[in-house]
Formats: structure tokens, sequence, C-alpha cells
């Protein structure tokens, strides 16, 4: 049975260029059913925001603004990438997020992030169950990654792969003009567990002089022995080499080729911060091939880049936006909306399905084998069919007179606060 009363949207993870835009699907959707919604309110830096009972309320933005999510990178409602204690050990934060919806009749949490996101609106949704509390608890998809399961592939890749395929082009270019002083290139990209950004670069590869030359994926082991063959093999064929790197590429053992002494920062949901992969493989060309090895490492500049987004990316992005907000005016509940490919032979659609949001949680998508050539240093003709659709067109940016683009800035007005408890970590 539908259910009404005031909704909460909230962002979580590293942003990426089109979160936005399923921030505006799920905002003007919800506005434009107030019979429904009675209210909707942003969760200023995501589930911290629900914690701190800093929430604000977008229906007194200007709707100008909503609308320019759709055309700004980022996450303009805030993100954190705060871990929440185990839910069988530690109930507390969740009980404070359901102590808060409880205080404002929130009955609508819509939860834009990826694999720990969905686990997280699982286990809010489980605790409102288990105490009675009625409300509808929707995932909307979100990580540069691609690796979230059950969906055909995640906002926020197309754009990323987007931006990947043409630095490697544009840098590709920079190699093969001075290959005589700078031999090869290195660039590393993203991608802790997944290879589906390296291997995005591919796209750049229209002819076999073109770089990317090399593309080296975490699934796929990496051999030194085998990279310094390839890598003297691309010299004596093109003259110069540029290679592609995921961040978390491994060794046959399983380890980090970038590992320094057995140890990595974590971030807050326990995950190793990588990076280094770029500069291991450059000095491993300079040290052992003898050529002088650049290197290109984009940082977060690639998740973010709006400038360069794909227009079917952010098209997608606000799909599954709307799509949260029409399934839960339906009653549906503890669902993550994924991306279902439709077409064949070139003919590219797409149309969103639903997944258990505990499913999703508990599940990872890696690149498939037939997506990684032989010899594990490039990428197949599969994989560039099933990439080229999501980099179709150019995302359309405001500019201002100032002859650069303009990005939303919510005014953030807050809503008083009625649990009479500060939060404390």
């Amino acid at each position: 049975m539908a259910i009404k009363g005031k909704a909460v949207v909230a962002q979580s993870g590293g942003p990426t260029a089109v979160i936005n835009a399923s921030a505006a699907g799920v905002i003007e959707t919800a506005l434009a059913n107030d019979s429904t919604f009675s209210a909707i309110y942003g969760a200023d830096n995501g589930i911290l925001g629900v914690l701190k009972e800093e929430l604000f309320d977008l229906g007194k933005e200007d709707p100008r603004q909503i609308n320019l999510l759709r055309r700004s990178p980022s996450a303009a409602l805030g993100s954190c990438r705060y871990k929440l204690k185990d839910f069988d050990k530690n109930k507390a934060d969740y009980e404070r997020i359901l102590e808060v919806f409880r205080a404002h009749d929130i009955r609508f949490f819509f939860y834009i992030g990826g694999n720990d996101s969905m686990d997280t609106a699982d286990k809010v949704s489980r605790l409102a169950r288990q105490t009675g509390y009625e409300m509808v608890v929707m995932g909307v998809p979100k990580t540069i990654d691609n690796d979230l399961a059950y969906t055909d592939h995640c906002p926020g890749y197309g754009s990323v792969a987007k931006f990947t395929a043409v630095s490697a082009m544009e840098a590709g270019r920079d190699t093969e003009a001075l290959y005589t002083a700078d031999t090869a290139t290195v660039m590393e990209v993203m991608g802790r567990n997944a290879g589906w950004i390296a291997a995005s670069a591919g796209l750049a590869r229209r002819q076999e002089q073109d770089a990317p030359h090399l593309i080296y994926l975490p699934e796929a082991a990496f051999s030194v022995e085998n990279f310094i063959r390839d890598v003297k093999a691309c010299l004596k064929a093109y003259r110069r080499c540029f290679i592609v790197a995921g961040e978390g590429l491994r060794d046959g053992q399983g380890r980090h080729i970038a590992e320094v002494g057995g140890s990595f920062a974590q971030d807050a949901f326990g995950h190793k911060q990588l990076g280094g992969a770029g500069q291991a493989l450059r000095q491993i060309v300079e040290q052992q091939v003898g050529v002088k090895c650049r290197y290109n490492n984009a940082g977060t500049a690639q998740r973010t880049a709006m400038h360069f987004a794909s227009a079917t990316d952010v098209a997608e992005a606000y799909m599954v936006g709307s799509a949260a907000v029409s399934a839960a005016m339906k009653g549906v509940t503890d669902k993550m909306v994924t991306l279902v490919r439709e077409g064949q032979n070139g003919d590219y659609r797409s149309t969103t399905g639903l997944a258990a949001l505990s499913d999703v949680a508990n599940g990872e998508k890696p690149v498939p084998r037939e997506f990684i050539n032989a010899a594990g240093n490039g990428v197949t003709q599969a994989f560039l069919d099933y990439a080229r659709p999501l980099i179709a067109g150019r995302a359309e940016l405001e500019m201002g007179p100032d002859g650069l683009p303009l990005y939303t800035r919510f005014e953030r007005h807050f809503v008083e606060k009625k649990t009479g408890k500060e939060y404390k970590s």
C-alpha cells in the first residue's frame, strides 16, 4: 500500500559528473507529486547529515538551481565517506537515523551511492520494519567504477569513460610528437578492484598506432616479465609506448604492484587508498627497459569532468533518480534502480529495472574475461561494443558571461531540529 509523507535524499561516496543529475531526477519528480510528498529534504553531507539532523528544505531552493543539477558535477547536496557501525554489533547509528526520520515524519529515503550506501539503506529499512515504522527506502546507483552488480552499467561510468578515452587520445599524441625524448607514457586511472575505467581507454584506439598501446586491469594478473616484453615489443613496432594502468593492479599473488611495506592508508569504509601503480610501472620502464617514461594521473579530475560528460550518462542518471521516486509512489521499497540495456546491432536503448538492496550490497561486478584480450594487456571488441554507446553525445552546459560553466550551489534552508539530541559518533 502506497504511503505519504516527507522525503529525504542523500548522496554518498566519491562525487561523479552525473550524481547531481540523479538528485535532480529525485527532487523534481518528488516536487511534481506533492500529493504524495509533503516535503523533500536534502541531507547535508550524506548520511552524516541525517545523523546530525542537518536537513535542508529543497522546496525552498530556486527551481533553476535544482534544474541546473543536471549540468553540475560533484555532489551538490554534500557527500561523505562515513562508515556506519556494524548493524548486528551496534545498532546505535541506525537507531539514530530512525529517530531523526520519526521526528520529522520522514517516510521516504532515497540514497544515491554505491555498494556501501545500498548496504546502509538496506539496514535502515530493516530496522524500520523491526520497529514498526512505515517507510519506503530506495537506492539510486552511483559509481564511476561501474562495479555495482545487477545493473548493466552505472551512472557516472559513461562520463569517466569518455574523459579517460579522450585523455589517452590527447596525451598519446603528445607522446607521439616527442617520442625521441619522451619515449613512453604511463597513465594511471582510478579503479580499486575493477578495471572498467582503465578498459575505457581502449575506446581511443581507432588505428593500430593510436594510444593506448597497452592496458592493464586489476582483473588480469600482472607480470613484470610480461610487461617488459610488452613494452619492448611496442617500442619496436611504434618507436613509442603509451600505457594505461588501473590503480588496483595486482600480481599473480593478489598483491598490489604499488604496495610498499605491505600496507596502505584506508578510507572510512576500510578500503585501501591506492595510487602509485603508474609510478611503479614508470620505474620498471626506465630501469629495466631503459627509456624515458612520463607519468600522468588525472586524480579526482577524472570523476567530475562535467565539461566533457556523456550526454547518454546524464540522461540515464536523471532517469534512475526519477524512476526511484516513481517506484516509491507505488509502494516499492528496499530496491535499487538498475539500468537495463535494450536493442541490438548498434541500436542502443536503456530502461530501468529493480534489484534488492541486500543483493547489491553484497555483490560486485568485475570486468568479465571476455572483455580482456588473451595477453591480458588490452581489451576486446566485445568490450568496445559494450562501452561505446555509454559515451555517446556531449552534455550541454550553461555558460556564464565569463566563459565558464555555471554550476548549482544551494542556499540550504535548514529545517528546525526536533530530536533535542546532538549526535555523537
